[in-house]
């Protein structure tokens, strides 16, 4: 009971709109307050009115025949006047959506239509967002022109671009399906523009209308890609994403998932029938609204078409136009569209007959009761609940003293410590039954935790011992004075002072003090450290071991025994804008590692067999303690005996922890990649056959396995200055360089992206590669 409160809790709530898409009358609060009673958040309203479309197409007819030239100066759609449009500033507006016409085509290859389209989209948003209107759903750019492709993208960018600087506190949806199809672009709008557009010679163009067309799975992500690139990731450009009917292939709907969803629209038709004839979404559309409306910012519901709001007066379609002008239609196209009073309100109308209702639609209800039986969330999401896809500077331990509310957030993770007790108990366990020599008095097995922090792991270091019924010296180094203390108090109170504590940095401590011999100091048989960082080495986990390891006796176990890093392409355009947004004021921003919860991503290389299983491969590897002729030659360096110094500094004491790696990932689908992200496996104790393997992971493949719902570690994130676009069959190779300069250590890397162009002789062209990142300005001091 005490877990479906927290459940409860933290499920997201859906905020669910009512859209008619020929929607006539003016929203009146009348309507807002009958829409408001049958559990609808907001509805959609025409930024303009049939009677400003009509005076567009009357200046369309005056030039729709004029021969096409580059000096032809286009007409100028004058400013919008009271007719025009519905709209009025006050209270009710922040519960309404603004529509821009659908009718308008920015991307026709005739540049009147086009030109056309770019003022009305214009004069749309500019007059919506003087009255205040916090969100306009934009339609989408029409890719298909007869055998045209794609022509007029750049055209539709840039006036996308000139619509957020003319409303500047108004955020722009741009209405996409899911997938691109040439059925999406048909013309069942009544008057719209694009079927009249002419080629250079002015005629109309039908040959091309009939040509052959491909579906293509990622065209409409790849036109998004273009928009919010050209409009460089501006924060108030979203996506309002069409639900189709039949979804398609899971790695499309995960690659929607990494872009800014702010509405997710669900038209009638897209819901299915039950046995009792009540529309319902099948299985499938249901996992996907659950994936996605867990996102940080959660996605609004629009549903689209799917009936009157009750206990308004029915109304009959608005009249609209045939779409078919002919040159005498279109010298008369002022009279040709619904009667308009001069006060822009429509004429009478007749009453249908239709029944009206005080229930709300049944789509909406069934809405309402998926939101009331959400799955419950994991344990990761709900610790992780306010952190993702939140950007995090990696920590600092060796220079930085941290607070007690951090080491707090740590301890809360139950996974992590119960595998180090099961570590240190099966070491013990094995250490007695190999009779393996003690570094104690009296017999007794000597552990030290070096950073011991507030204490955890000596808890579990005793508990374990106890339990296994193995005797231990326990020791404690720790440099935080302020965690000194604490450990301290710890001691007197629940330790039953068993414990020796060291205020000290771990790499200066000589040893446990020997009593009976003055001056001297003894050996630890087991050396414990939660030093690890997102990366696996990225908080100095190898210096910091290799610096104590000279306490160790020579049948010394380190706790952990290895740790290997992991990486993967992957796709983050919220994190890509949020890190545009640091550079201002942070000028490293885009060349700083950083620890996130990863939640709004695509993983761009995929296991062909299991599309949502990412490709993660290992960059490299350390073990401890470390080989003493690795050690030995630092030491030689440092003492100056080997000249020549390290490759990036220093006298390269610490260079045998630099590394190298260059991994291969292919990429299935096209993609832009905004970085790669980084985890970490670490093998705690093996002490061999028959002995226990005691393993932690963050990595998504392997984390189930050896570490299920472990919430210690977020992933790193090392992300691209510039992001990397690939096409369609590629191989992306990520260069990752670990430098050490004696002082510091840091990363750097570099990213190419490949296309295999000769299938016999595997030869590939380089078609992307981005700069060289570095991380040394920010990076982690020794």
């Amino acid at each position: 009971m005490e877990n479906t409160e927290i459940i409860d809790q933290h499920a997201p709530r859906f905020y669910i709109g009512q859209h008619e898409s020929k929607r006539a009358l003016p929203v009146t609060d009348q309507t807002l307050n009958s829409a408001q009673e049958c559990g609808y958040d907001m509805l959609t309203t025409p930024i303009t009115t049939p009677y400003f479309h009509n005076r567009v197409l009357a200046l369309l007819s005056k030039h729709l025949y004029a021969p096409l030239s580059d000096e032809s100066l286009p007409p100028i759609i004058p400013a919008l006047e009271a007719v025009d449009t519905p709209l009025t500033p006050g209270e009710m507006i922040s519960q309404l959506v603004g529509i821009a016409s659908a009718w308008t085509d920015i991307c026709s290859p005739d540049q009147l239509i086009s030109n056309l389209s770019r003022q009305v989209l214009k004069l749309e948003v500019a007059y919506a967002a003087f009255c205040g209107i916090g969100n306009i759903i934009i339609p989408g750019p029409k890719l298909h022109h007869g055998a045209v492709h794609g022509d007029g993208l750049a055209q539709y960018a840039r006036a996308i671009q000139e619509a957020l600087n003319s409303g500047t506190y108004t955020s722009l949806q741009i209405h996409l399906p899911m997938t691109d199809h040439p059925d999406s672009d048909a013309e069942d709008q009544m008057g719209a523009l694009a079927p009249f557009a002419r080629l250079s010679g002015g005629e109309i163009d039908k040959q091309s209308l009939g040509e052959a067309r491909r579906a293509d799975m990622f065209g409409t992500w790849d036109a998004w890609n273009v928009i919010r690139t050209t409009c460089k990731y501006s924060p108030r450009l979203s996506i309002a994403l069409s639900i189709p009917r039949h979804l398609p292939p899971e790695p499309v709907q995960s690659r929607w998932y990494a872009e800014p969803l702010r509405l997710l629209i669900f038209p009638a038709t897209t819901f299915l029938r039950n046995k009792k004839g009540y529309p319902v979404l099948g299985k499938t559309h249901q996992q996907l609204l659950t994936k996605y409306m867990r996102l940080r910012t959660v996605p609004w519901i629009l549903l689209s078409d799917v009936g009157p709001i009750p206990n308004l007066e029915p109304v009959l379609d608005e009249p609209t136009l045939d779409g078919h002008l002919s040159p005498s239609i279109v010298a008369d196209a002022r009279d040709s569209v619904i009667s308009v009073s001069p006060e822009g309100q429509p004429g009478p109308r007749p009453h249908t007959g239709r029944k009206q209702s005080n229930d709300a639609p049944a789509q909406l209800s069934y809405m309402r009761h998926l939101e009331q039986n959400q799955p419950p969330r994991t344990t990761i999401e709900l610790f992780g609940s306010g952190y993702q896809d939140f950007l995090q500077s990696p920590l600092q331990p060796l220079t930085d003293n941290l607070e007690s509310v951090t080491y707090e957030v740590f301890e809360k993770d139950p996974i992590k410590y119960d595998w180090y007790e099961r570590a240190i108990a099966a070491a013990l366990v094995d250490w007695t039954e190999l009779e393996k020599p003690v570094s104690g008095p009296n017999g007794r097995v000597v552990v030290a935790v070096a950073g011991a922090g507030r204490g955890p792991l000596i808890t579990r270091a005793l508990r374990a011992a106890d339990t296994v019924g193995t005797e231990i010296d326990m020791w404690a180094v720790e440099k935080n004075p302020s965690a000194y203390v604490l450990l301290q108090r710890h001691n007197a109170e629940d330790w039953d002072n068993r414990v020796s504590i060291v205020k000290s940095d771990m790499r200066s401590w000589k040893g446990p003090t020997l009593h009976d011999r003055l001056g001297e100091s003894g050996k630890v048989d087991i050396l414990i450290s939660e030093l690890l960082g997102s990366f696996g080495d990225n908080e100095l986990s190898p210096e910091c071991l290799d610096g104590i390891s000279h306490v160790l006796s020579p049948d010394g176990i380190s706790i952990p025994a290895s740790y290997t890093a992991h990486i993967t392409p992957i796709s983050t355009p919220k994190l890509h804008s949020d890190i545009l947004l640091r550079t201002a004021t942070e000028p490293e921003a885009s060349q700083t590692p950083y620890v996130v919860m990863l939640h709004a991503l695509d993983y761009l290389s995929t296991n062909p067999q299991k599309p949502d299983e990412p490709m993660v491969k290992q960059t490299w590897s350390f073990s401890h303690p470390a080989r003493e002729s690795l050690l030995l030659l630092g030491a030689t360096r440092e003492s100056g005996a080997i000249s020549g110094g390290g490759l990036a500094g220093g006298e390269g004491v610490n260079e045998h922890n630099a590394r190298y790696s260059r991994t291969l990932f292919p990429c299935t689908y096209r993609g832009s990649m905004n970085g790669f992200a980084g985890y970490f496996e670490t093998v705690l104790y093996d002490g061999g056959k028959g002995s226990e393997l005691v393993e932690l992971s963050t990595n998504p493949i392997t984390m189930a396995r050896k570490s299920k719902d472990m919430i210690s570690w977020f992933p790193m994130f090392f992300p691209l200055k510039t992001p990397l676009y690939f096409p369609d069959h590629s191989e992306v190779a990520i260069s990752v360089w670990r430098q050490t300069d004696d002082r510091m250590v840091w990363y750097e890397w570099l990213v190419e992206a490949f296309l295999v162009v000769g299938p016999k002789d595997n030869r590939r062209v380089r078609v992307a590669c981005s700069e060289l990142h570095s991380c040394r300005k920010t990076g982690c001091l020794m």
